[in-house]
């Protein structure tokens, strides 16, 4: 049940509950002012016919000397002195009134006492069809204000989840309209985060920029430095050390165009089994592995999209570097369509990731190895980038599984 079901629940069960209780107090107010006018009315006439009875004898208004039926309360009553009226039970209601004269009797009157005559039939009638036409009124201003408050609501949570899925200049408080409520507040509270958050991911990819351009000269030329070593153990590990850091500097600028929206897709025309075959096998010579380490399997017809190759290929070489590093061969990449996967036979994807994506500099669990977590993060910027969909999960045998959807439009950023 939604937000607005409820509200107008709880607004509709309050006010049939008030509704209620207003029409029984005013039905019985009624009853009780009723009965006080049959009393007040009979009071007077046993009064009148007593007078009557002492000044001449005649008893009047059909009064009756020491009525047998008189109640035993009343008479007792009575026989002190007193004027007074009482009202029997049902099922035939009486109200009498009765005094005593001088000659010690007990004169009385009976009359019929109802409790739903014409007047009270007619209140009921109207209590009910009013409170019926009242709750009907409440029910649809409830429904109005419930639904407004809802469509609220539903507004600021939809430009959470566009904030979340990286549109930060999304306005909560534009979309809830004006107020000074609590809807607003948290509109409000809402912009003032995506605006901070706004402003740390752009101090953050500042940062990367200029670190990564800062670095790449001096690592440019340790690498050249480190070529003119001469030929040894130690000269080895320099130049591996050099290239290491090489690469990284090349991964924290890739990672700092993505952020600044400026990589667009080159698309061209390929066939996406015969392709992944050849970059597959291109890699295998430009990390020298083994033939069996990596398996294409190519599942039915050749798909030919429209796409950009040169991101197809590294985010292909990113997937399976990882599962070559935190994983264990063969590595197996399937094509099927416009999807591909790439799956390792190690312990899989840390749950963390699979939920909430690759992020950098975060390169998972231990068991997974080591690493600056930037290979993954840098796959999932070029599948953006082609408006491919790429989702990280478990294969079916165990082991990490890494899925590519290419569109069959391709999305490109600007």
């Amino acid at each position: 049940m939604g937000l607005r079901s409820k509200l107008g629940l709880i607004f509709l069960l309050v006010s049939s509950f008030a509704i209620l209780v207003l029409c029984v107090a005013v039905y019985t107010q009624a009853q009780s002012s009723r009965l006080d006018r049959t009393r007040g009315f009979a009071s007077e006439r046993i009064q009148l016919a007593a007078e009557s009875y002492n000044t001449n004898g005649v008893t009047l208004f059909g009064s009756r000397l020491d009525d047998p039926d008189l109640p035993p309360d009343l008479r007792e009553v009575v026989t002190a002195g007193k004027v007074a009226t009482f009202v029997t039970g049902s099922p035939n209601r009486q109200m009498w009134a009765a005094a005593r004269v001088e000659d010690g009797k007990v004169l009385s009157i009976a009359q019929g006492y109802a409790p739903n005559d014409p007047s009270m039939n007619a209140l009921r009638r109207a209590l009910i069809l009013g409170g019926i036409g009242t709750v009907a009124l409440v029910a649809l201003v409830s429904v109005v204000a419930a639904g407004s408050l809802s469509r609220r609501i539903v507004a600021v949570a939809g430009t959470a989840r566009r904030i979340a899925a990286g549109e930060l200049d999304a306005s909560a408080a534009h979309a809830v309209g004006k107020g000074r409520d609590e809807v607003q507040s948290l509109a409000t509270a809402l912009d003032t985060m995506a605006s901070s958050l706004r402003g740390q991911l752009e101090a953050e990819r500042r940062f990367t920029a200029d670190v990564a351009h800062d670095l790449r000269t001096p690592v440019t030329g340790l690498l050249t430095a480190a070529e003119l070593l001469p030929p040894g153990r130690p000269s080895e590990l320099v130049r591996d050390r050099a290239k290491v850091l090489r690469r990284l500097v090349e991964d924290l600028l890739e990672i700092a165009r993505f952020d600044s929206g400026v990589e667009q897709a080159d698309l061209e025309h390929v066939g996406l089994g015969a392709f992944v075959g050849s970059a597959v096998g291109r890699l295998r010579m430009q990390q020298s592995l083994a033939p069996d380490s990596v398996v294409v399997h190519r599942v039915g017809p050749e798909e030919a999209v429209s796409t950009d190759s040169r991101r197809i290929e590294r985010i292909l070489a990113n997937l399976i570097v990882n599962g070559l590093r935190h994983g264990r061969p063969p590595i197996e990449v399937t094509v099927q369509g416009r999807t591909i996967e790439v799956v390792d036979h190690g312990n899989g994807y840390p749950e963390e990731l699979i939920a909430e994506g690759p992020r950098r500099f975060r390169s998972g669990m231990a068991e997974r190895g080591v690493g600056h977590g930037l290979g993954l993060t840098i796959a999932a910027g070029h599948a953006k980038v082609l408006g491919a969909e790429l989702t990280f999960g478990t294969a079916p045998g165990g082991g990490a599984c890494a899925r590519l959807v290419l569109p069959d439009s391709p999305e490109t950023e600007s």
